[in-house]
């Protein structure tokens, strides 16, 4: 199963880095550009939703794939919407570009919880006694095990809209076995509410700050992440600083 997985990663990577433009110089830090995947090409012809639609069931479904771009490549789903469904001739005249690419990501991303859980239920406690890696950290484990116990079923919904947290949380349901009827209400519920808030968001954003503003905010892709980047990770940095501060609490009350 890990050589599978890994197998999978090289064979992306690889990939990523054949579509890219051969005229311009690849950079490692690109990849953590949801951009760079948006208007990713292969020989002329976009491949932008495929990648994303891949990059969203690994952040989902592989543990390791934390480090994607998740809320923030949504965001930004939502803003090239029109040119991430080009290229899918399949679809019928009249039918709205943020609709498809928000179906379509929701679809991704409980196809991604599926296998999360899956992989939970078959090889998840194998985690727990493996070590600390470049991709994966115990740490995070703990952490998602500890929101998991703390939300139950509802933190399926909430790991959604948390990075990091929402690629282990479905390992967590595996791992203690969570009754598979219930995972579905509540993966395919929270899956939807992620991708539609997330993909309506920045499309309809984008028009207002046209429409309102005359800004266009397309040129202002690396100030929306890091907005996006700071609002989803607030919640996991306060939440670090109150368990140490709880930590020390309990080294000073035992001295």
């Amino acid at each position: 199963m890990k050589e599978l997985i890994n197998a999978l990663l090289n064979i992306n990577l690889n990939f990523l880095l054949q579509a890219g433009d051969a005229e311009e110089k690849f950079h490692f830090s690109k990849l953590f550009n949801p951009e760079f995947y948006i208007n990713l090409e292969l020989g002329g012809v976009p491949i932008g939703i495929y990648v994303v639609l891949f990059i969203i069931f690994a952040e989902t479904g592989l543990f390791i794939g934390f480090f994607l771009p998740g809320d923030s490549l949504l965001f930004l789903s939502g803003i090239y919407a029109e040119a991430l469904a080009a290229p899918l001739k399949f679809l019928p005249q009249g039918y709205s570009p943020v609709f498809v690419v928000a179906t379509l990501i929701a679809i991704s991303g409980i196809i991604g919880n599926i296998f999360g859980y899956w992989f939970g239920s078959t090889y998840g406690k194998n985690l727990y006694q493996k070590e600390d890696g470049f991709f994966f950290k115990k740490k995070y484990l703990y952490q998602s095990e500890s929101f998991f116990q703390k939300h139950g079923g509802v933190a399926i919904v909430f790991a959604r809209f948390l990075p990091i947290v929402r690629t282990f949380v479905p390992i967590i349901a595996g791992i203690v076995h969570m009754k598979k009827s219930k995972f579905m209400f509540y993966n395919v519920l929270s899956s939807i509410l992620w991708s539609f808030i997330l993909v309506f968001s920045g499309h309809y954003l984008y028009g207002l700050f046209i429409e309102k503003f005359d800004i266009d905010l397309k040129h202002h892709i690396e100030k929306i992440i890091i907005i996006l980047v700071v609002a989803t990770t607030f919640p996991l940095v306060m939440k670090a600083i109150k368990t140490k501060k709880l930590e020390n609490a309990d080294k000073t009350g035992d001295e």
